[in-house]
């Protein structure tokens, strides 16, 4: 069964001031290394006379693609720090860049790894998360007497109605989670007793609230 997979699902920006410095986080959801490294450059061009630009993501779902950069700050003090925060958090197909203005004063090595970490996890306190599960369509055909029914059943189950045909018949596309499916189904059957026709149609990734 596919994983489901926490992740920012909203971009968001936050700032905090260290000795002086300052310090500009934005996070976001990304799907490839691709469109994570569009991200690093879009934040870049924003900030073309920062010190530094420090990020680091995960980009995918299996935490198998994960990049980072201390962007001239002493190795190991912006970017990892950064990487284990996302880690941390157990978020995928996030990617998190934190801006630094110097203000003047040296913060240390200890000082560094202690400012870029809060700094992303403040951020991603404060974002959007959610989950990321499969989730199947299912088209539900029935004559017009058992309209009433179906969407009596739909309202009190966990399921989005993606649309509603009126023809010959009803027929009613909607997503729920595929490890609930089957269950779904089943339940939809037992309470039209047997008047309802049920195909399979797409499965993908949906967003869910935590």
């Amino acid at each position: 069964m596919e994983k489901s997979v926490r992740t920012v699902y909203a971009p968001h920006e936050s700032e905090k001031i260290i000795e002086k410095s300052r310090f500009i986080t934005y996070s976001t959801h990304v799907e490839s290394e691709e469109e994570a490294r569009g991200f690093i450059a879009k934040i870049r061009s924003q900030h073309s006379l920062a010190t530094h630009v420090c990020y680091a993501f995960i980009s995918d779902k299996t935490g198998n693609l994960q990049r980072f950069s201390d962007d001239g700050e002493p190795q190991g003090t912006a970017g990892v720090p950064i990487l284990e925060v996302l880690k941390a958090k157990k978020l995928y197909e996030t990617a998190v860049a934190v801006v630094r203005y110097f203000g003047g004063i040296k913060l240390g090595a200890g000082g560094l790894v202690r400012a870029y970490s809060s700094s992303a996890a403040e951020n991603l306190d404060g974002a959007d998360i959610r989950i990321l599960e499969m989730c199947a369509e299912r088209v539900l055909e029935v004559d017009y007497p058992g309209v009433d029914g179906v969407q009596k059943y739909l309202a009190s189950h966990n399921c989005t109605l993606l649309s509603t045909d009126y023809g010959g018949t009803v027929r009613f596309c909607v997503a729920v989670k595929k490890a609930e499916a089957e269950a779904f189904c089943a339940g939809l059957v037992d309470y039209m007793q047997g008047r309802v026709k049920i195909e399979n149609g797409r499965e993908y990734y949906a967003p869910f609230r935590e």
